[in-house]
């Protein structure tokens, strides 16, 4: 991690663009905000973050309703509880971290009430750990053909959380394996413009492998808070 502040990230994401022949601006910065206050995301937005992630629909909720006033981005990112489905469905135009067909039915059937269409992204557990959710990529096409079929929601792309690796390239290889299961989905028939991969130590080696979205958590937040703090001094 090399950025000191959101400025620098942006610069940073970016550079890495450009030095993996990437378009310009193809790639998305998301902020995870989890445990971090309102009055830091919006001094995040005054600096012109505007798409946010939340992992707690309670949390979120209040936030949201203290940052009424910003043109948000909202995308839930966290695990979806079946009993939080309709808070999420209310307040969440985004939800990443759909993981199997039956939290997206009732996403739709949430989403229908509202009378609102919600992109998603279908989580996949890229490296098959036992100790994370996600859909495992041999049945990833047969469970997006069942998705296409609930018409509240909109089926944006996929997202992946590799376990973490020191060596740069292993990094990369996992990244390019989950951007070749996109490529399957997209020769299979589906319109998709969003690969969500990436964080703080890794989001080079994502960029690399075609992630149109990163997202960064505590570390912008601290980076943040070091920058005012010599800025005080």
């Amino acid at each position: 991690m090399r950025f000191e502040t959101l400025g620098q990230l942006v610069s940073d994401i970016r550079s890495a663009e450009k030095k993996y022949h990437r378009a310009d601006h193809s790639v998305r910065l998301l902020v995870a905000s989890k445990s971090q206050s309102s009055e830091k995301i919006r001094a995040l937005y005054a600096q012109g973050q505007k798409i946010f992630g939340e992992n707690y629909a309670q949390e979120a909720i209040e936030k949201q309703k203290t940052l009424s006033d910003l043109k948000i981005e909202w995308h839930f990112i966290g695990n979806i509880q079946s009993n939080k489905v309709n808070i999420i469905a209310t307040h969440f135009d985004w939800v990443q971290s759909v993981n199997r067909f039956s939290i997206a039915e009732k996403l739709n059937h949430a989403a229908l009430l509202k009378n609102k269409i919600i992109n998603i992204c279908l989580e996949v557990n890229i490296d098959a750990s036992p100790t994370k959710s996600g859909i495992i990529p041999t049945e990833l096409i047969e469970t997006a053909k069942k998705i296409s079929t609930l018409k509240q929601l909109k089926f944006r792309g996929i997202m992946v959380m590799p376990d973490p690796v020191q060596d740069q390239e292993q990094q990369y290889v996992l990244f390019k394996k989950a951007a070749e299961l996109q490529q399957q989905l997209i020769d299979a028939g589906f319109s998709l413009d969003t690969l969500s991969m990436g964080m703080s130590s890794d989001f080079e080696m994502a960029i690399r492998a075609g992630s149109t979205l990163v997202r960064i958590g505590t570390a912008i937040f601290r980076a943040a808070i070091t920058r005012a703090a010599i800025t005080r001094e």
